[in-house]
């Protein structure tokens, strides 16, 4: 189709020298296209062009890309998107932190108590409770305060020959009491009382541990001569009958679970008053503030000779002692410390020989009681004396034992003093 004039041969060439004016093509209509209403989408802006509501169609698609919706040349602006509040993404919801800060807690909590409630099983587990209190006869009476008797004896069970001659503790077979106290746990205040074992008691009728068979009294004797006779029950039986306080726990540690607790804590701080030296515990202090480990703390505590009072001092320094490493063992950083407890536990509880009553919540109470003496709360003493007795020993004065007693089975503040 050609819409050119054929007048004036155009498009054939033209003879006339000058050139010709300009010509007008004649004007081609194209067909209305209907008008639409406007999109009013989101990002939309109606002033946009000039040629809205007026039927023009440029031709022009403004913003259109390849597969979105066509425009159809009406000039709109394609929809914006606008992301929501706290999204991460189109379509992804903004976290709920609070629920995940609850969730988290949960998970910590169930965590803390699976931890917990396992240690308490394997701690339980490596118990040694062998220690049958029941068949100790003719007790006393329950009191209100719980009592423990603590013993450290000399056992060199399980330790080599190197070992006891690092820790200067000789090869005598068997065990025998190197140090008693009976340690009481009241809400008036805590008492720990050591017990000389030289001291001269009665050991009455008893029967025995192993054979079941009724023994009768045997007289006067030391008291480590109990232990050594029958064993803890025993030595339970003559400290009620001699007393007249029930022992409700017994707790004893050997000269190696002793210093590995020591260690496996990494030392006890103990401030020593005055230094001394003692070549048969090994002992060699100086005066002033300072970090004992297992090796020290042995000889720290077994050391008499070196004193003018002998046992005397020697069971002051026992005391001092427990409670510096009660005081140390009994913490938050122990007992939440994993890497602390399990090294701690570890090495005494196999070497711990408790009653058979004895829970690991009730060593827990035994170790914050003795921690509670050294906070003030309570007192430790001697066994209050009254002279010297036969083989050596001596002789409890036994005025001052009953009103002692009596304080602590009421559970009353014990006022009772020692002399030495």
């Amino acid at each position: 189709m050609n819409d050119w004039p054929e007048d004036g041969g155009y498009g054939r060439g033209n003879a006339n020298p000058h050139p010709e004016g300009p010509r007008r093509m004649s004007h081609v209509q194209r067909p209305q296209v209907p008008q639409q209403p406007p999109r009013h989408d989101q990002g939309y802006n109606p002033n946009f062009t000039q040629a809205q509501g007026q039927g023009y169609d440029s031709g022009y698609s403004s913003g259109q890309v390849y597969g979105g919706p066509q425009g159809g040349g009406n000039g709109t602006v394609p929809p914006q998107y606008t992301p929501g509040p706290g999204a991460g993404g189109p379509g992804r919801p903004a976290p709920n932190w609070r629920k995940r800060i609850k969730v988290g807690s949960i998970v910590l909590v169930v965590g803390v108590l699976a931890w917990g409630i396992g240690t308490y099983a394997w701690a339980s587990s490596q118990m040694r409770n062998e220690v049958d209190l029941s068949k100790v006869i003719e007790r006393p009476a329950e009191g209100d305060c719980t009592t423990y008797l603590i013993v450290g004896s000399d056992s060199r069970e399980g330790m080599s020959a190197e070992e006891k001659k690092k820790l200067h503790t000789g090869s005598a077979a068997g065990k025998r009491t190197d140090s008693m106290m009976i340690l009481a746990a009241c809400s008036s205040g805590n008492t720990m009382v050591s017990l000389p074992r030289d001291s001269w008691v009665t050991i009455p009728s008893f029967v025995g541990s192993e054979s079941g068979k009724q023994y009768a009294a045997r007289g006067g004797a030391k008291l480590n001569a109990a232990y050594a006779m029958d064993g803890p029950e025993l030595l339970v039986r003559t400290v009620e009958f001699n007393t007249g306080l029930r022992i409700d726990h017994y707790a004893e540690i050997g000269f190696a679970g002793f210093a590995n607790i020591v260690d496996a804590l990494g030392g006890v701080e103990l401030n020593i008053e005055k230094g001394f030296k003692d070549k048969k515990s090994g002992a060699d202090f100086q005066a002033g503030e300072q970090t004992l480990n297992g090796e020290q703390a042995l000889a720290f505590v077994r050391t008499r000779y070196a004193f003018a009072d002998s046992d005397f001092a020697r069971t002051k320094n026992q005391q001092k002692f427990l409670a510096a490493l009660a005081n140390q063992a009994a913490t938050p950083g122990t007992i939440l410390n994993p890497f602390t407890l399990y090294p701690t536990l570890g090495a005494g509880l196999d070497t711990l020989i408790v009653d058979k009553d004895m829970s690991l919540y009730d060593l827990g109470k035994m170790f914050f009681a003795m921690k509670g003496i050294s906070g003030g709360n309570g007192k430790s003493m001697n066994m209050p004396l009254a002279g010297a007795a036969p083989q050596n020993s001596y002789k409890w004065d036994m005025p001052k034992v009953k009103q002692m007693v009596e304080q602590i089975r009421n559970d009353e503040k014990v006022t009772v003093t020692s002399d030495r």
